[in-house]
């Protein structure tokens, strides 16, 4: 009896403790580190090196990231990197694996591990989207076929170490990339936030900081540079990631292939050559500029409104939609606006004509059958029309454009 009862107590004191006799806070530091260290997995491994090819990382980090997803995820990467790149190439179509635009706010961040599951399952999503992935031994037989047996030999850690609360830990750990990944960056990612360029989807940048997400929260910046290895543009957003980027390189563990092009204001002159590459590579910050200049056109034509008292009317309407809306590439308003949206414009003859010359600057990257010559000389007409239509905004916007260079980021 007093064996069992030796026993028992043993049982007991493992259960509640675990083998280490942690407090409370030891606990929860491991479980912040543990999950850190996944959220870097993904951004580092998974989306920047491998989808992206933007960084080259030493077999070494890179080795220890796959060990770390199998063991705290059970993510294979040959399924996250094709879903991955899927979404990039249909995105916000009905073939976009986890678009909140065409499967609802609500399903992606609910289901989202649903939606990656059912898509990973898809074997040509695979084969199209999955190439240049590790193909080694231990991916073969260990981290693809058996990705379950890692989650379960963390639980058992956990509950080793930990007793009855590393089963609580281990939970949270494997909620931690569903809520984070599959929920907040792909469902709030594209639904919510404030937006640096005006990229061809609606992506959003949720804050300029969280490094809890590992800098996957500048969402639209990536979206705009997908193939940059650094995803903070804007001086006052970090990218923790970025971060561990340059501390892996600093030991030769890490080489970024591509960052954001930068373009920098000098002297105004005529428009060039140079003007038009400094246009073309900073197009998707420019679209966002001209469509701040269309807010606040359309802002000042609601306060005239007010000023008349004609707040609430079907003019009012017209403009709170303009204002929302036109800044937007043609094809992603919605029908039902259109005839509101001409409404508007036809009654502000400013706001008309922003929108006629943003479309023209357009053309200057869209038309791929005219040769560089022609769209210089495009361009330089477009600045001279600009500058000379009366309005401030343009003509200020034309003289920032011819004073707009192309400088190479060093990596």
């Amino acid at each position: 009896m007093d064996l069992w009862n030796t026993v028992f107590d043993a049982f007991a004191t493992w259960a509640g403790q675990g083998l280490l006799n942690a407090s409370g806070w030891t606990k929860l530091a491991v479980l912040l580190v543990v999950t850190h260290l996944s959220i870097l997995s993904v951004t580092l491994f998974l989306h920047r090196a491998q989808a992206h090819r933007a960084l080259d990382l030493h077999p070494i980090p890179a080795h220890f990231f796959r060990f770390w997803l199998w063991l705290t995820t059970g993510m294979v990467t040959r399924e996250w990197v094709a879903i991955h790149r899927k979404h990039h190439a249909k995105c916000e179509t009905v073939d976009d694996p986890h678009s909140p635009v065409t499967r609802g706010l609500s399903t992606v961040l609910l289901r989202g591990s649903e939606l990656y599951r059912a898509e990973a399952r898809n074997q040509e999503t695979l084969a199209k989207y999955s190439h240049g992935v590790p193909d080694d031994w231990i991916e073969r037989k260990v981290y693809t076929p058996h990705s379950v047996a890692g989650v379960a030999l963390l639980l058992i850690v956990f509950m080793a170490l930990f007793g009855a609360w590393g089963a609580t830990m281990w939970a949270v750990t494997m909620m931690w990339m569903p809520i984070h990944a599959a929920g907040i960056i792909n469902g709030l990612g594209h639904w919510w936030g404030y937006r640096n360029f005006e990229a061809p989807d609606t992506s959003t940048n949720i804050t300029p900081l969280a490094f809890w997400i590992g800098g996957e929260e500048l969402h639209n910046n990536h979206h705009t540079f997908p193939t940059s290895a650094k995803f903070s543009v804007k001086r006052f957003e970090f990218d923790i990631g970025w971060g561990y980027i340059r501390l892996l390189q600093f030991f030769g563990l890490a080489k970024p292939r591509k960052l954001p092009p930068k373009v920098v204001e000098g002297e105004v002159l005529p428009a060039d050559k140079r003007t038009l590459e400094a246009l073309i590579a900073n197009r998707y910050e420019l679209m966002a500029r001209f469509g701040r200049e269309m807010k606040l056109a359309c802002r000042a034509e609601l306060d005239r409104l007010k000023q008349e008292g004609a707040k609430h009317g079907a003019r009012w309407q017209q403009f709170k939609l303009a204002k929302r809306w036109l800044p937007r590439d043609a094809d992603r308003i919605p029908a039902q606006f259109l005839e509101a949206l001409a409404a508007a414009r036809s009654a502000s003859p400013v706001l008309d004509k922003l929108v006629t010359m943003r479309e023209e600057l357009r053309q200057l990257w869209t038309r791929t059958n005219v040769s560089a010559e022609q769209l210089v000389s495009d361009l330089q007409a477009w600045c001279q029309r600009a500058e000379e239509s009366g309005i401030a905004e343009l003509r200020a916007f034309s003289l920032r454009l011819r004073a707009s260079r192309m400088m190479a980021m060093p990596v």
